[in-house]
């Protein structure tokens, strides 16, 4: 956290941690409304690749240092094979690894110098004693053949200042380059907007400051989507303090930039925008914290709550509420499952409607506590609904390994096109998983997407040993690039 921040309760300061270990950071699910528009292909070949974090590795000696991978996509899918291993050791990458640096641990995938390459900003909470600043930014550039450390460069921080948490990316202004809203100054009550192009060495075209603190509460969640349709992307941050919620802010882009006046929204413990009915305005998932309390969502059921784009942005009379009790979602919401844990959005089916992978890392399958699973939601004329709804874990047939107590399956999801035939493929990561006698080193599997929905056939599965990256408790897969929510939490 921002070390301008106040203290966080001991219930929701533990809650943050779980006894999983993954940190809890706020952060970003990016919007991605216009799929054709907004790609995540870092060596430029067509397939959107997959970029995943371990905050939590030890790398050099350097406990909780962290470490990100990238897979690039192909007609087969992902494979270890072309698996690029990043650390903050990586030649050209600034800084170097270092003790609860946790890099990676929010991440966003946008093309944010404007060369048509997608890029790759990840952020990690070191500490800068010589400038005194709080957190860092590191942007690896988007490169033909593949990405590589050469030529990274940090987010520009002025001295005394913190950087980097609540990271977002959208288009803000309209001008067709990725802006990053992100903390970013030396003032607690304000968050900075850095419109693109980024330049190479860091510095964004313009900045604007946007008031988003009043009180003293913090923000738990981000999004961007063009809400209301006007072609401008928006911002919605959401807010806790202590034990309790406190809503949410909407933020209208314009031509201008982002506005420096908001609405308000209902609370959100994770969100993720798509547009599920195809009507050209983006629509705002949530899950829905229990009580408007942020404690006890170990032992929640989960709630996922659907607001509609309108014409002023996330409608609160159009919405739906989903539970694993909704006719046609596979399951039971029983306690404990966290159902909307992670959200996710994009079209699996290639109908042109985006569909919700929903993470239930604490479902129980069979005996297995909070073993995990992904349900996914088909978007449609009406929006989503539980009709056709699938579910995955590891003891579904043809998915690989085995499902085991603790693994967390579905603790972060992302919905790509890694293989490149208009169909988006599920990535769901599983931070808990043991390798043998190795505790929590965590994997990712890939299922693909096909015009009936997700299916298992072809799936693969990627952990630390196959790539050779460190595995010891490393929570490999604790957030996918786009996916930076709440993890889950284990009693």
């Amino acid at each position: 956290m921002s070390i301008r921040r106040p203290v966080l309760s001991t219930a929701i300061a533990a809650a943050m941690i779980g006894s999983l270990g993954v940190p809890l950071i706020a952060g970003t699910a990016s919007a991605q409304t216009r799929a054709t528009t907004v790609r995540e292909d870092f060596d430029g070949d067509g397939y959107q690749d997959v970029a995943v974090a371990a905050p939590q590795a030890k790398v050099g000696g350097h406990t909780w240092a962290g470490y990100i991978t990238v897979s690039y996509g192909s007609a087969h899918g992902i494979d270890p094979a072309r698996t690029k291993v990043f650390t903050q050791d990586t030649a050209g990458v600034p800084g170097a690894s270092g003790d609860d640096h946790k890099f990676g641990y929010a991440l966003v995938s946008r093309d944010l110098d404007g060369d048509g390459l997608t890029d790759l900003a990840a952020v990690s909470s070191e500490y800068d004693a010589t400038a005194q600043v709080n957190g860092a930014v590191t942007v690896l550039w988007g490169r033909k053949g593949g990405m590589t450390g050469e030529g990274a460069a940090r987010i520009a921080a002025p001295a005394n200042t913190s950087i980097g948490e609540d990271l977002t990316a959208g288009d803000f202004d309209g001008d067709g380059h990725t802006d990053l809203f992100m903390d970013h100054g030396d003032d607690y009550d304000y968050h900075g907007v850095l419109y693109g192009p980024i330049g190479r060495d860091g510095v964004p075209a313009r900045e604007q400051q946007v008031k988003v603190y009043s009180t003293d509460n913090f923000i738990n969640t981000t999004t961007s989507g063009d809400f209301n349709g006007d072609g401008i992307d928006d911002l919605a941050t959401f807010y806790v303090y202590e034990n309790h919620a406190e809503g949410g802010k909407l933020w209208l882009g314009t031509k201008n930039g982002l506005s420096a006046t908001y609405t308000a929204l209902p609370s959100a413990a994770a969100a993720a925008v798509g547009d599920f009915d195809k009507d050209g305005k983006a629509d705002l998932a949530t899950r829905v914290w229990p009580g408007e309390l942020t404690e006890g969502t170990e032992t929640d059921p989960g709630t996922v709550k659907i607001f509609y784009g309108s014409a002023t942005g996330p409608s609160r009379t159009r919405t739906k509420t989903i539970t694993q009790s909704t006719a046609g979602v596979p399951g039971a919401s029983e306690k404990g499952d966290q159902f909307g844990s992670r959200l996710n959005a994009a079209d699996v089916t290639g109908d042109g409607y985006a569909d919700l992978a929903v993470g239930v890392p604490g479902e129980a399958i069979g005996s297995k506590k909070l073993a995990g699973a992904v349900v996914l939601l088909k978007g449609g004329s009406g929006g989503l609904t539980g009709t056709g709804a699938q579910a995955f874990h590891q003891d579904t047939a043809g998915v690989p390994g085995v499902a085991e107590a603790g693994d967390a399956f579905g603790g972060a999801v992302r919905l790509l096109d890694v293989t490149g035939d208009g169909k988006a493929d599920l990535v769901a990561g599983a931070p808990g998983e043991d390798l043998g006698s190795v505790v929590n080193a965590g994997a990712v599997w890939q299922l693909r997407g096909a015009t009936a929905g997700l299916t298992a056939t072809n799936s693969v599965a990627i952990n630390p040993t196959d790539i050779g990256a460190p595995s010891a408790k490393a929570w490999f897969g604790a957030n996918l690039s786009g996916d930076n929510g709440p993890t889950v939490t284990i009693p």
